[in-house]
C-alpha cells in the first residue's frame, strides 16, 4: 500500500513539474499532495440513515443517536465515513434541512449529505423550468421548487386563492394552511407574478404531506380533469408527482402516521370515480432503486472530496473507487429494507425497533440483513464488521 502511495504521488510531482509553476497551480497541486498522502486508507463502505423513527421522533433525538453519529467523525470533527440521510420526509430546502439536523444532533450536516424525497424533482426542471406548476405538502413547497429553479412554482395555497368558491369548506374552516412569512416566502414573493388564471398547470407536485386533504383533493381533481385550468375542459392531464409514497411512518405520536402513500391512495381513487381515465402519476422516494444510485453516487463524492483540477489519470481512478458494502439504515420494512433490496450489491439493510418496525423477530415479507434495536446498536455493529470498532 506505501509503494503505490509512493508511485502516485512520484507520477503526480512529474505532472506538476511539466505544467505551468504558477503560484496558485503549485499551491493547489500540493494540497492535492497532502490530501492523497494523508488518507492512507479510505472507508469501503458508506451509510444511509433514515430519519424519523431511526435518528428522530418528531425533533427529538432518538437515545444516543448523536452520540453514533458523531463516530464518524475524527476528532478533528471532521467526516471520516461517508454517510447521509435517506429520507422520504420533506417540505424545506435540502440546506435548511441540514441546518435544523446539525443544530439537533451536535454534528456538522452539508446540504448534499441530505437527500429528501423531492430532491429528484430537480431532475425534471428542464422540462417544467418555465412552466406553471403547483407544489402542495406541509412546509414551504412552492420554495423548494422554487429553489430548484422552477421559474413559476405556486403553492396550492396561492393556487386556490384566485378562484373563489374552488373549496366550498372553506367558510367552515377555522384554521389556515398558509406559511408565516420569512425571508425566504418573502424573497419569492418579490418575484412579479403571473396570472394562474389563464394559464394551464403543466404539473402538480406532493412536495410532502399535505395539510389539508380535503381542500387539496378537491383542487388537484380540478386542475387534473381540466387540463390543467380549473372549469375549463380538456382531455389532457396535466402531470402529476408525489415524493414519496409511505403509507405510514413514526412521528412523534406513539403509533404510525398515515403518509403521502395514504393521500395518494385516496387522491386516486376519488379521481378515478369522477374521471372517465384513470389517474396517471409518477412516485419518487424510497423503495425506488434510483433513490438508491443517487445515494451512492453522493456517497462516493463525500468519500473523497477533492477536485478534479490538477489530477493526472491515475489519480482520478481512484475517484472511480466502489463500495464493498452500503449500509441502509431505516425502521420501515417496506420502504427502507424493500428499497435495499430491490438496490441490490452492496446494499446491506439493517432494520431498527425504533419505529414502524416494532418486532421480536425480522420481518415476514422484508426481511432486513440485520435487525438492532438502535441506531447506536446498528452502529457498532456496522464499525465492528469493517474493522473500525
Amino acid at each position: 500500500m506505501k509503494f503505490e502511495c509512493r508511485m502516485k504521488i512520484r507520477t503526480i510531482s512529474r505532472v506538476i513539474q511539466g505544467r505551468n509553476r504558477s503560484p496558485s497551480i503549485q499551491l493547489h497541486s500540493y494540497r492535492v499532495l497532502a490530501q492523497l498522502h494523508s488518507v492512507p486508507k479510505r472507508p469501503s463502505f458508506g451509510i444511509a440513515f433514515d430519519i424519523d423513527g431511526v435518528i428522530l421522533r418528531g425533533r427529538t433525538p432518538i437515545g444516543d443517536s448523536p452520540k453514533a453519529l458523531r463516530r464518524l467523525y475524527d476528532d478533528s470533527g471532521s467526516l471520516k465515513i461517508p454517510y447521509l440521510f435517506l429520507t422520504n420526509g420533506g417540505g424545506i430546502p435540502e440546506s435548511r434541512r441540514a441546518s435544523e439536523l446539525s443544530q439537533l444532533l451536535g454534528v456538522i450536516i452539508a446540504p448534499v449529505q441530505v437527500v429528501q424525497g423531492h430532491s429528484p424533482f430537480k431532475n425534471l426542471l428542464n422540462r417544467f423550468e418555465n412552466e406553471l406548476v403547483v407544489a402542495t405538502g406541509k412546509g414551504e413547497p412552492a420554495v423548494v421548487m422554487s429553489e430548484y429553479g422552477f421559474k413559476k412554482a405556486v403553492s396550492l395555497d396561492e393556487y386556490a386563492s384566485y378562484f373563489n368558491s374552488i373549496d366550498p369548506l372553506s367558510p367552515y374552516k377555522t384554521w389556515t394552511t398558509k406559511q408565516p412569512c420569512d425571508e425566504h416566502t418573502s424573497s419569492i414573493a418579490s418575484v412579479p407574478r403571473f396570472d394562474v388564471t389563464s394559464e394551464r398547470v403543466k404539473a402538480a407536485f406532493v412536495v410532502s404531506d399535505p395539510v389539508d386533504w380535503g381542500r387539496d383533493i378537491q383542487v388537484l381533481c380540478d386542475i387534473l380533469r381540466s387540463g390543467g385550468l380549473p372549469g375549463e375542459k380538456s382531455q389532457h392531464q396535466p402531470h402529476m408527482y408525489f415524493a414519496a409514497d409511505d403509507l405510514e411512518y413514526q412521528a412523534a405520536f406513539p403509533s404510525e402516521r398515515l403518509g403521502m402513500g395514504a393521500f395518494r391512495i385516496a387522491l386516486e381513487s376519488i379521481f378515478n370515480r369522477i374521471h372517465h381515465r384513470p389517474l396517471e402519476y409518477t412516485s419518487f422516494g424510497k423503495p425506488n432503486p434510483s433513490v438508491f444510485e443517487n445515494a451512492e453516487s453522493i456517497l462516493k463524492q463525500l468519500q473523497l472530496p477533492t477536485s478534479d483540477g490538477d489530477l493526472n489519470e491515475d489519480y482520478k481512478d481512484m475517484k472511480s473507487h466502489h463500495f464493498e458494502t452500503l449500509y441502509m439504515i431505516g425502521d420501515n420494512p417496506s420502504v427502507d429494507v424493500k428499497g435495499a433490496r430491490q438496490a441490490g450489491h452492496p446494499w446491506f439493510s439493517i432494520l431498527t425497533r425504533t419505529g414502524v418496525f416494532r418486532g421480536k423477530e425480522n420481518h415476514t415479507d422484508y426481511p432486513a440483513d440485520h435487525v438492532v434495536d438502535t441506531v447506536e446498536e446498528a452502529m457498532e455493529y456496522i464499525l465492528q464488521r469493517e474493522g473500525y470498532a
